[in-house]
């Protein structure tokens, strides 16, 4: 049987090794502009909504997109303006146990 040593400076070698390669892939991912049209399987990843849901912001108006033939793309400005339009800020935790006034 063939044992097999490592020793401290292999496993340093290999953290450095390691480090550089998760910062090439960070800094490719991250150095990449944004992309301006989105693809409505992408537009639900990132708002974390089902089909359903998107499919309820196209038909009633809050957001904008362009089909061409049978994919339909959203425009990354527009995504954002309608989760801007939709902000709002509520202090108030929603699991209080406080009374709450109903007026």
């Amino acid at each position: 049987m063939i044992a097999n040593l490592v020793s401290i400076e292999d496993l340093d070698q290999f953290k450095q090794d390691l480090l550089e390669e998760i910062k090439k892939l960070y800094f490719q991912k991250h150095s990449q502009p944004p992309k301006k049209w989105l693809k409505s399987h992408e537009v639900r990843r990132m708002l974390a909504i089902s089909p359903g849901s998107l499919q309820n912001l196209r038909v009633n108006g809050s957001l904008p997109f362009t089909k061409v033939g049978g994919i339909i793309f959203y425009d990354a400005v527009d995504i954002e303006a309608m989760l801007q339009a939709h902000k709002r800020v509520d202090y108030r935790h929603p699991f209080s146990l406080e009374k709450r006034s109903m007026n």
